[in-house]
């Protein structure tokens, strides 16, 4: 007899997102599991910086605030919770998780992962190992109905419940690579159901509901959502989401490396895609580990410049806070970079929209350097600068920020402990196959779209797209949904041509990955968020709005394209 297929939800894409998001889950529609991810890598500094005050914390205390009300609700109707809250202590976050459910009188059994969490070398604050799903396995087949996690993969959220509830082992390289697929879909919740998505205009996203996934024994599934819940379900939700902070065909996990390559996509009903066809291989032999450490004190302050002169007036502040960055009693800061965001229209009819913006951001080892020295002398300039002198805040003081780093340990050296509810310890080895991580063949592109009449146009009238950070490396997955406009797209959309479209990348290495079965090109841009997103070395500096920037870049686009935007959506 074919297993009925596991229903697994989403209730949390990061650390504050919807609180109110487990109620609604477990009381919107029918769910066997319900995951949360919590985890991020600026949130390891967090909750890095957090257990320095209280060696008892370094969790995710949102989730047990939602536990309050959650537990006897997963409890009533038969829902397994699994999610990577415990951060930098799971052990005591499923202790307190135990505590609550005595407190409030819910016969729940918890357990735990441990083994992520590894020496940290010196000059860091944390470092903790990517685990794979076989730990979240173990401890769901020792009976647990809720299981906390460190640092694992935000995929491992819903591969551990599915191997666990097919069957699988860690040789089934399809199965668990389809639930990969499905897991990177649900991990970052609402962008799966038509948040932060190119074509959302003729959608109600005011509230979207949080999505879930139907797993079958071979690993294919269906993402869709609670019926009546708001955001909406399509190919184009799907595809943006698997685009998401991805690079190449190859996507490497601890438990099996997914050829994205082969994924499929179909719309099958209302708010339903199917994905099917996925292959799996065998992981690389090492870990990836996240290492976060405090790179030093920023500061910043923003001028606004009104009216006419923008450049002379933001020449004049910028030579007048150099001179005095020279005079202070500590000299200069190690780093310092001005930005003048040309906000301002002619002739505007409010000064707001006359306004531009000088953004001056400063960096050193010294807090004193970019503290009081820095905010005196941007006070000091207010009545002696440009005509309308104001600035958006005061300046206050130096604040620390964070720098995350990626290395690799081999698999073998990561004690992934399961810890069950009765407290016994079960070990999980680390996967006997094998394949060190290489590019995949580049695929052969689509025939070219004949030379027709073209109109020059935002790209973003036919493409999607959509933007995310790896550390200080960015992605942009740029997607349309014709055949005919993938056609153009392939051979249009160069890295040459990217660079050009965004200038801030023309000194960058671009790498662009082809993936036809979703009509999608991914551009990794290394080294445009400098340090990564604890750094705020950049404007947008997780480059959510990186995407949308270049959908807004004008090129020649076929007519042909044009007339038939609104074609819907269709996979193959």
């Amino acid at each position: 007899m074919t297993a009925a297929p596991l229903r697994i939800g989403n209730a949390s894409g990061f650390y504050g997102d919807r609180f109110d998001a487990v109620r609604e889950m477990l009381t919107d529609g029918p769910l066997d599991v319900l995951t949360g991810d919590y985890l991020a890598e600026l949130t390891m500094l967090i909750l890095g910086r957090s257990r320095l005050k209280d060696p008892a914390r370094g969790y995710a205390t949102t989730f047990l605030q939602q536990l309050e009300e959650g537990l006897g609700l997963a409890h009533e109707r038969g829902v397994k919770i699994v999610a990577n809250a415990g951060g930098l202590n799971p052990a005591a976050l499923a202790a307190a998780v135990a505590e609550l459910a005595r407190k409030v009188g819910v016969p729940v059994r918890v357990a735990h992962v441990e083994g992520d969490s590894l020496p940290v070398p010196d000059g860091f604050l944390t470092a903790n190992a990517y685990l794979g799903g076989h730990g979240i396995t173990a401890c769901l087949r020792a009976g647990a109905d809720v299981v906390v996690t460190g640092r694992v993969t935000d995929a491992a959220l819903v591969t551990g419940p599915a191997a666990a509830h097919f069957g699988w082992g860690p040789d089934d390289h399809d199965a668990l690579a389809g639930a990969v697929v499905a897991g990177h879909v649900l991990e970052c919740g609402t962008q799966a159901t038509g948040g932060n998505y190119s074509f959302f205009r003729g959608h109600d996203i005011r509230r979207p509901g949080f999505p879930l996934a139907e797993i079958h024994a071979d690993g294919s599934s269906v993402i869709t959502k609670h019926d009546g819940t708001g955001g909406f379900v399509d190919v184009g939700t799907v595809t943006a989401q698997l685009l998401y902070e991805t690079g190449g065909a190859r996507y490497a996990g601890p438990d099996v490396t997914a050829r994205l390559d082969t994924v499929r996509l179909a719309q099958e009903g209302p708010d339903r895609v199917r994905i099917s066809g996925v292959r799996g291989e065998a992981p690389p032999p090492t870990l990836k580990v996240g290492l976060t450490r405090l790179g030093g004190w920023r500061n910043e302050v923003v001028f606004v410049l009104t009216g006419l002169d923008i450049e002379a007036k933001a020449q004049l502040v910028q030579d007048q806070f150099a001179q005095a960055l020279t005079r202070s009693r500590t000299g200069p800061p190690d780093e310092v970079r001005w930005e003048l965001a040309r906000t301002d229209r002619a002739d505007a009819d409010t000064e707001e929209t006359a306004a531009a913006l000088l953004r001056l951001v400063v960096r050193d080892q010294d807090p004193e350097t970019v503290g009081r020295p820095f905010s005196g002398a941007a006070i000091e300039l207010a009545l002696g600068s440009y005509p309308g002198f104001h600035v958006t805040a005061p300046p206050g003081k130096g604040a620390p920020y964070g720098v995350f780093e990626a290395r690799y340990v081999p698999a073998e050296d990561v004690e992934h402990v399961a810890v069950g509810p009765d407290g016994r310890r079960e070990r999980v080895a680390p996967p006997v196959r094998t394949a060190a991580l290489e590019e995949a063949d580049e695929p052969a592109l689509p025939e070219p779209l004949p030379a027709g009449l073209t109109q020059l146009t935002p790209l973003g009238r036919i493409a999607g797209a959509r933007s995310g950070d790896k550390g200080g490396d960015a992605n942009i997955g740029v997607w349309v949904r014709t055949d005919d406009a993938w056609r153009w797209l392939a051979h249009e959309l160069t890295v040459e041509r990217f660079q050009e479209l965004l200038p801030e990348t023309a000194e960058l290495t671009v790498v662009r990955h082809v993936l036809p079965n979703l009509r999608a090109l991914n551009f990794v841009v290394h080294g445009l968020l400098g340090e990564g997103v604890a750094a705020q070395a950049r404007f947008d500096p997780q480059a959510k709005a990186v995407g949308e920037w270049l959908r807004s870049r004008h090129l020649p686009v076929p007519v042909t394209l044009l007339e038939t935007t609104d074609a819907p959506e269709a996979h193959a």
